[in-house]
């Protein structure tokens, strides 16, 4: 087994950055081999679709790194407003573009964060201070709970 799961240190941080970016590597690993049509193909009665849920994991690590850490406002980081919106595909949108996006976001993300104490204090979310460690733990939660609605939507497409 590889990934996070082999971290056997006692550090806080250096456990949730590994669990993190193995989360951001399977959902990344989502669209793999699908063709534009599979990445799109809703398979359940909401809007819900692979590509969707890449795109709004996208924007969800950008509001909680660039917004709430980096102290940037969604307008002026040119995210849309809400989550509802996040899943919205544009005709535009192509697997790779959007693959490029949440790597970017990723690669935002650590740099943001870096030079950050996990009990730092962070002021940039609408609904009030939070530390970097709770901004971790929060974007790990939605990690791991949109990988397990690709797993069941990937495992749709193969049926």
């Amino acid at each position: 087994m590889t990934g996070a799961f082999e971290v056997l240190v006692d550090d806080d941080r250096t456990q949730l950055e590994a669990f993190v970016e193995d989360y951001r590597r399977a959902l990344d690993a989502t669209v793999d081999g699908l063709t534009e049509e599979q990445a799109r193909e809703r398979l359940v009665p909401s809007a819900t679709t692979l590509l969707g849920l890449l795109k709004h994991v996208t924007w969800m690590q950008r509001v909680w790194f660039e917004e709430c850490i980096g102290g940037g406002s969604r307008a002026a980081l040119g995210l849309v407003r809400s989550p509802a919106e996040s899943f919205v595909l544009e005709d535009g949108d192509t697997i790779a573009g959007v693959v490029s996006a949440h790597r970017q976001a990723c690669a935002t993300a650590r740099t943001v964060v870096a030079p950050l104490a996990l009990d730092a204090i962070v002021t940039g979310h609408h609904t009030g201070p939070r530390t970097v460690h709770w901004v971790y733990l929060q974007v790990l939660r939605e990690l791991a709970h949109h990988c397990g609605h690709a797993d069941i939507l990937r495992e749709q497409i193969f049926a």
